[in-house]
């Protein structure tokens, strides 16, 4: 079965080439006018990833990204046109995974949403399963448990996690976690994108009632502590 794509950009000729383009690499694909079309179709089917323009009629892209990642961690690429060069940070603040600045190579996208989806598919061939205070943190499942409760957490969160579980009580820089997270230059965007990511992901630590804590350490980046040891 092909993996769903859901599109949604004002721009008819956008949609039409984004379609052809995604249907010829073997995806299959619904387009949309707006965003809360692309909304509404996601709450009674969910797909496999989203593209999203941010200037829509009615519900802008953003605050449909933002929306998306209440529900799901379905992997968003964000579409941005030049002249707001501030708002693919704005997208990652909000959950994004992607984006790509207006105009843009059809090609490139098929090559981003290839490269998203192998991230969310990857599984080891052995179970890889870290275990850190309470928290139970599976690799191979992409799965992180506080004791028997699950805690689901989007593509991006999961990986920032896993960075951090890889030295529990060291600190992480904030330029490390933008490179091996993201993918990208500190220089390219604000290191405010992993402070935001961080604060996701500390909200439901404690919803789920973890005794393990994400601690700031002023000026570099973060660490997990067990308040436990």
């Amino acid at each position: 079965m092909h993996q769903m794509i859901y599109a949604a950009d004002d721009e008819p000729d956008i949609l039409d080439v984004m379609r052809e383009f995604l249907e010829n690499a073997g995806f299959s694909v619904r387009t949309f006018p707006t965003g809360d079309d692309l909304l509404t179709a996601f709450q009674e089917q969910p797909c496999d990833l989203v593209v999203l323009d941010i200037m829509m009629p009615g519900t802008d892209g953003l605050t449909v990204c933002k929306e998306l990642r209440h529900i799901s961690d379905v992997p968003i690429v964000i579409l941005t046109a030049r002249e707001s060069e501030t708002d693919h940070m704005r997208g990652f603040l909000l959950g994004g995974d992607d984006y790509l600045i207006k105009p843009f190579s059809p090609a490139l996208l098929v090559l981003r949403i290839k490269a998203l989806l192998r991230r969310m598919q990857m599984r080891p061939d052995t179970p890889q399963v870290c275990v850190f205070g309470d928290l139970q943190f599976s690799e191979s499942a992409h799965t992180v448990k506080c004791g028997e409760q699950p805690i689901d957490l989007s593509m991006t969160e999961f990986n920032l996690l896993g960075c951090l579980l890889e030295h529990p009580g060291t600190a992480v820089s904030r330029n490390d976690l933008l490179d091996r997270v993201w993918g990208i230059d500190s220089e390219e965007i604000e290191t405010r994108v992993t402070d935001e990511t961080v604060r996701r992901i500390r909200q439901k630590l404690k919803i789920a009632r973890s005794r393990v804590k994400i601690t700031a350490v002023w000026g570099y980046g973060y660490k997990l502590e067990d308040e436990h040891a």
